[in-house]
């Protein structure tokens, strides 16, 4: 019954959540790396544990790890690049983006 109704939310909604929660890992990840707790160790863990609980679905649904591992790939790629730049400040080069332009060139062929 429980399985049946993750049949609701379309398999690329839960990749999204699957990358969101993901993002959020990376975050506390950077957050854990900038001032050591035991505390981020621990919101880490729930927030990659909830992303993989989330990619569940997706498979269930889906069932072709090629396609759904390439889209979660790139949405979890630009989640953690939009953070890396827009929340800490990093910098990309002109090769990082072209990259980043190919990988969402790749889901795109992969998806079609």
């Amino acid at each position: 019954m429980l399985l049946n109704s993750l049949n609701c939310i379309h398999y690329f909604w839960w990749l999204v959540i699957s990358a969101l929660f993901f993002a959020v890992g990376e975050f506390l990840s950077k957050k854990f790396a900038l001032s050591p707790s035991w505390i981020y160790v621990g919101l880490i863990l729930v927030a990659y544990g909830l992303g993989a609980m989330a990619w569940l679905p997706a498979m269930l649904q889906k069932n072709n790890l090629a396609i759904v591992g390439a889209i979660w790939s790139v949405m979890s790629l630009a989640a953690t690049v939009s953070i890396g730049v827009l929340v800490f400040g990093e910098s990309l080069s002109a090769a990082n983006v072209g990259g980043i332009i190919a990988a969402f060139v790749a889901v795109f062929l992969l998806s079609i």
